[in-house]
C-alpha cells in the first residue's frame, strides 16, 4: 500500500510538471484546439496534455515490470499503446481520415490479443460462466477498438475524461490489490496519479486539453486491462466483467448515442454533439457539474463492481438492479433538462 501511494504521488508530481512544460511548448508553437460550432470551449486551447499521461504511464509500468518474468509478455500491449498514442498525436496535429485511425486501432487490438488472448468465457452476475467459443475473438477485438474510440468521443468537456481516468485508475488499483495482481495495481496507480496531475490544468476552466493522444491511449488501456486480469491462471473470472463495469457511464453514453444515431441513419463516425453529456452542456449545465456527475456515477460503478468481485452477499442482484437504473436515470435527467431548456 505504501509503495502504491508513493507510485501515485511520483506520477502525479511528474504529470504536473510535464503538462506545464507541454502547455507552454504548445502555446509557443501555436498547437491549439480552435473553437468551432461543435466545440464546448470558446477560446484556443493547447491540446497536448495527454502526452504526459502516456509517457508517465508507459515508462513507469515498464520500469515496474523490468525484473518481472512477465516483462516480455507485456511488450505487445506496450507496442500497441505506443502505436495508438503515435497515430493519435499525429491526428491532433494534422487530422487524419477515419479509416486510417480505425485501421491502426485494429492493429493495436491485434497486439493486445497476441499478448493476453481473448475472452473464452464470460462471468456475469446471477448467471454461471458462459462459454463464448470462437465468438470471443471478434467480441474482444470490437471491445478494444470500440472503447478506444468511445473514450476519445467522451473527452468533450473540461475535466470529464481526466476525472474518469482518476476514478477508474483507483478502481484498478483496488481490483489488483484484492485479486492479488500487483501489476494491475501498479498501472492503476500510475494512470490515476498522471491523470490527477493533468486534471490540475484541465479542471474547468481548462488551460490545456487531453487531446486524442491521451484519450485514445486511456481508452485502449482500459479496454486491455480486463484481458490482463483474466490472463493470469489463478485470476478470478469476475475480474474481466468488473473491469468493464468501472467505465459504465462512458460505455452507456457512447453505446446509447451510437445506436441512436445509427437508427436515425446518421454517419456514426462524423463529429457531432449528440452524446448525453454534450446535451447536458447545451441545456446550460456547467462543465464542472457534468464532469462531477459522470465521476460520481463511476464511483458508484466501482463500488458495485468491487462488492460483486468480492462476492458480497446480494451484490449480484444489486448490480443487475442498479446498473440499468443508473443508466435510465441519466437518460431521464437529460430529457428533463432539454424539456426545461426548450420551455
Amino acid at each position: 500500500m505504501v509503495g502504491a501511494i508513493g507510485l501515485c504521488l511520483v506520477s502525479f508530481a511528474l504529470s504536473c510538471l510535464g503538462v506545464a512544460v507541454l502547455r507552454r511548448w504548445a502555446e509557443r508553437r501555436e498547437i491549439l484546439d480552435m473553437p468551432n460550432e461543435r466545440s464546448s470551449h470558446t477560446r484556443p486551447t493547447p491540446h497536448v496534455g495527454g502526452l504526459a499521461i502516456v509517457i508517465i504511464t508507459l515508462s513507469g509500468w515498464l520500469a515496474y515490470n523490468w525484473t518481472s518474468p512477465d516483462y516480455w509478455p507485456i511488450l505487445p500491449y506496450v507496442i500497441g499503446a505506443f502505436v495508438i498514442a503515435t497515430i493519435s498525436w499525429w491526428d491532433d496535429l494534422v487530422p487524419l481520415p477515419t479509416i486510417v485511425r480505425i485501421s491502426v486501432h485494429g492493429i493495436a487490438a491485434g497486439f493486445a490479443i497476441l499478448s493476453f488472448g481473448y475472452w473464452h468465457t464470460a462471468s456475469v452476475p446471477i448467471l454461471k460462466e458462459l462459454g463464448l467459443g470462437w465468438i470471443g475473438l471478434p467480441a474482444t477485438f470490437l471491445w478494444i477498438v470500440g472503447l478506444t474510440n468511445a473514450y476519445n468521443f467522451m473527452d468533450g468537456v473540461d475535466g470529464i475524461a481526466g476525472l474518469e481516468a482518476v476514478v477508474v485508475g483507483f478502481g484498478w488499483f483496488l481490483l489488483g490489490w484484492y485479486g492479488r495482481q500487483p501489476h494491475l495495481s501498479a498501472i492503476g496507480m500510475l494512470i490515476a496519479g498522471a491523470s490527477l496531475g493533468f486534471l490540475v490544468y484541465n479542471w474547468p476552466p481548462a488551460s490545456v486539453f487531453m487531446g486524442d493522444v491521451g484519450s485514445a491511449f486511456l481508452g485502449y488501456t482500459f479496454a486491455v486491462l480486463p484481458l490482463m486480469a483474466a490472463h493470469v491462471p489463478y485470476a478470478d473470472a469476475r475480474l474481466a466483467f468488473v473491469g468493464a463495469l468501472l467505465l459504465l457511464p462512458f460505455v452507456f453514453d457512447s453505446g446509447f448515442t451510437f445506436f441512436r444515431r445509427a437508427i436515425r441513419r446518421e454517419n456514426v463516425f462524423a463529429a457531432h454533439r449528440s452524446h448525453l453529456y454534450q446535451r447536458l452542456v447545451i441545456t446550460g449545465r456547467s462543465h464542472r457539474f457534468v464532469s462531477l456527475l459522470y465521476g460520481g456515477m463511476s464511483m458508484v460503478s466501482v463500488g458495485l463492481g468491487l462488492a460483486w468481485g468480492l462476492r458480497v452477499t446480494g451484490s449480484g442482484m444489486a448490480l443487475l438492479t442498479l446498473m440499468p437504473l443508473i443508466c435510465l436515470l441519466l437518460w431521464v435527467y437529460v430529457n428533463y433538462c432539454e424539456r426545461n431548456a426548450g420551455a
